[in-house]
């Protein structure tokens, strides 16, 4: 009798688990981190492409799974080539609207028009420039996907950016009593957006979950956008609760000590709710992703555990802010190795296998082309 699998299909393939292990050290990385940030203040920002590929070789070559190192093979002078076109397109759309209202809403049509592939072509670079066991990772998603991804946000952003150019001084004048047409617009555009950020976010993590790729695998993902309503919602929920109780607190605090406590006491509640509040939303969002992203022959588990997390965060900021910053790449190091060991990877079937039938095979690369000629990478 065949028994069922955990992907989803009987089958008698034996299965395993593979852990991920992070080796990196906070005093090798630092020495990488401070030549970067002094390198990149010396350039005046052009080191910044070279820098991100130092990086990433280093926490990828520390990157184990089942013993495997992963590697990064990005050219970082392509890297520097996608570099000065993000820039030199922010730079235009920043000051387009100097010259006059209309320039800004052009180029905000023509920032929006590209944006996505953009996007799509980062992850094509960053894939195709990632590997493991000599497999190359690929990214298989298409050109209008990623344009679906962004389109609930676009229109509502659209409204402002338009009423901003045939009504500036709706968006200018912070002291207006009466609401006009346009003020409206603005206000219920900045609702939508809102209200649409996480049907935006469910669709770029589906987009980008449903279609990586190695060997003969591609994933699929089984995430819905009901599930990150939800999220947001407990995320907001457990902000508004922070947000009282640590007013509450304040007001308390102060009035019993007087009004010198109020800066140290502000100071101490900002620390906590980076420590707190935004430590829950990556918990839960790399819990819910990862633990529904497979393909036919893997399946991710992720336990990343939330009071971990937010002590370790909590423990980084405090440690950053005494250094002044300083201890910023030890704080990276511990961050990441938390969130790569909360992952394992559970793998049926011959990985040598794997190996020889992407060597025998003959690619379709047109698309992880693309990534590699513009070189843009703008994470993953």
């Amino acid at each position: 009798m065949q028994e069922q699998s955990t992907f989803g299909h009987s089958s008698h393939a034996p299965a395993r688990f593979f852990r991920i292990e992070f080796t990196g050290s906070g005093s090798e990385y630092f020495r990488i981190w401070i030549v970067n940030l002094l390198l990149s203040l010396v350039t005046l920002g052009l080191y910044i492409p070279f820098a991100k590929a130092r990086r990433l070789r280093y926490f990828y070559s520390n990157t184990l799974i089942d013993g495997q190192a992963l590697a990064f093979h990005g050219n970082p002078w392509r890297m520097f080539r996608g570099f000065v076109l993000l820039a030199l397109l922010m730079a235009a759309y920043a000051l387009s609207g100097q010259f006059s209202p209309l320039a800004g809403l052009v180029a905000f049509l023509i920032l929006c028009a590209i944006w996505p592939a953009l996007w799509r072509a980062s992850l094509q670079f960053r894939l195709a420039n990632t590997s493991w066991r000599g497999l190359r990772f690929g990214f298989r998603g298409g050109l209008a996907g990623a344009y679906r991804a962004f389109l609930p946000t676009y229109l509502p952003a659209l409204v402002i950016v338009a009423v901003g150019a045939w009504w500036p001084e709706v968006l200018q004048d912070r002291t207006a009593t009466e609401l006009t047409g346009p003020h409206l617009a603005v206000l219920s555009a900045s609702l939508a957006l809102m209200l649409l950020g996480p049907w935006t976010l469910a669709l770029s993590k589906i987009y980008q979950h449903g279609h990586y790729a190695l060997a003969n695998q591609h994933s699929r993902t089984d995430l819905g956008v009901g599930a990150f309503y939800i999220l947001m919602l407990k995320y907001l929920g457990w902000t508004l609760a922070y947000l009282l109780l640590a007013g509450g607190l304040l007001f308390i605090l102060t009035k019993l000590a007087g009004a010198w406590l109020l800066v140290p006491l502000v100071v101490l509640l900002y620390l906590g709710l980076l420590a707190l509040v935004w430590p829950y939303l990556t918990v839960r969002l790399q819990n819910l992703v990862w633990n529904r992203t497979r393909s036919e022959d893997m399946r991710f588990e992720s336990g990343l555990s939330l009071r971990s997390f937010a002590w370790l965060s909590l423990k980084n900021w405090l440690l950053t802010l005494i250094t002044l910053g300083l201890y910023r790449p030890f704080a990276a190091i511990n961050s990441t190795r938390l969130r790569l060991e909360a992952v394992q990877l559970l793998v049926r079937g011959d990985l040598d296998a794997w190996v020889a039938e992407q060597a025998l095979a003959q690619p379709d690369a047109a698309g992880d082309a693309a990534g590699d000629f513009f070189g843009i990478d703008m994470g993953l």
